[in-house]
């Protein structure tokens, strides 16, 4: 947590809120800002320089509450980072990392490994669901997406895929993306219950955090998965869900006026999205596994943001709604 009053004095330029609209601000007198830098306002809240404009910088702020206009903020110079560590097994951490005793700091935003440092996928990851194991095996270092209507078991798949390799004990991340509550503490107890919730680190945003920390939520379980990577460990990743987070970042790009393009997202969701994709893979040292879950509507796969996620990934599983409700599980 920096402090306004110490940050102000280590780097001596101090802006003024000029507007607001919901989780974005935007702030003159930061000449030096840069696309990423995090920011503090005198209040005590933090956001992120999003975009530069001609005169001011577009911020994107990390709190519930809407900052006022004519707050003074300033500049840390630096990106932004989260606390990671070997306590955060299982905790339940907010969308910036909060929560789970981390003591080294590592930065979210990154770029994706290049090629010399990837290995072949030569290790099966078990799912504990059968027909997947031997139809469509996944292998350690591979991005699965997970696809299919609301309700159609998708969500019990990954539950099953988390609670086999905890009990392997492998490290498990389970991402939440904008959902009820309610829904985060049913997972929360289903770990508890089947004694697995010492190997599962939960990254959890509500439908009412700010649209700031349920965008970079993401990124920062893929931010620990890395951390456990670089530790020699083998760890899975679960997204749920990518439909919600592409509608949050929708919603923040025409909240900053930029052009929409194909159903109103962003010209940049494929980057978005793929920027996030790269990150997993299987490494010198260890590998991450993704899961991406996303809802398809009437069982349409020529979405827009289901054929980016489809292009991103190395395959998918379809959950076909007609076959589960005639009864087949799963489906």
């Amino acid at each position: 947590m920096h402090d306004f009053k110490d940050v102000l004095d280590k780097v001596g330029e101090v802006g003024v809120v000029d507007e607001v609209v919901q989780s974005l601000a935007r702030v003159s007198g930061l000449p030096g800002a840069k696309v990423g830098e995090m920011i503090v306002f005198e209040t005590g809240e933090m956001g992120q320089v999003s975009a530069l404009l001609a005169e001011q910088v577009e911020v994107l702020v990390f709190a519930r509450t809407s900052v006022r206009v004519g707050t003074r903020v300033t500049r840390t110079n630096e990106p932004l980072k989260i606390p990671v560590g070997e306590a955060m097994l299982g905790k339940l951490v907010d969308g910036l990392g909060r929560g789970g005793d981390g003591v080294e700091m590592r930065n979210v935003d990154v770029t994706p490994e290049g090629i010399t440092t990837r290995r072949k996928v030569n290790k099966p990851m078990e799912t504990g669901v059968t027909v997947v194991d031997l139809l469509v095996p996944i292998g350690w270092g591979q991005r699965e997406l997970v696809m299919g209507d609301r309700k159609t078991g998708k969500t019990h798949l990954i539950l099953q895929a988390i609670l086999t390799q905890a009990r392997l004990g492998q490290v498990c991340i389970y991402t939440v993306v904008g959902k009820d509550k309610a829904e985060i503490k049913k997972s929360q107890e289903f770990f508890v219950k089947h004694g697995v919730a010492k190997n599962v680190i939960t990254v959890a945003t509500s439908s009412n955090d700010s649209l700031g920390e349920i965008f970079k939520c993401p990124y920062t379980a893929m931010t620990i998965a890395e951390y456990f990577k670089d530790k020699g460990r083998n760890v899975l990743v679960v997204f749920d869900d990518m439909t919600a987070h592409a509608k949050f970042y929708r919603e923040l790009a025409l909240l900053a006026r930029r052009f929409p393009g194909r159903d109103s997202y962003p010209g940049d969701i494929f980057h978005v999205h793929s920027r996030l994709m790269e990150r997993a893979g299987n490494f010198e040292k260890g590998a991450i596994t993704c899961l991406p879950v996303i809802d398809t509507v009437a069982g349409d796969m020529t979405g827009y943001i289901q054929t980016n996620l489809m292009s991103m990934t190395d395959g998918h599983i379809y959950f076909d709604s007609n076959l589960y409700f005639a009864g087949r599980r799963p489906a």
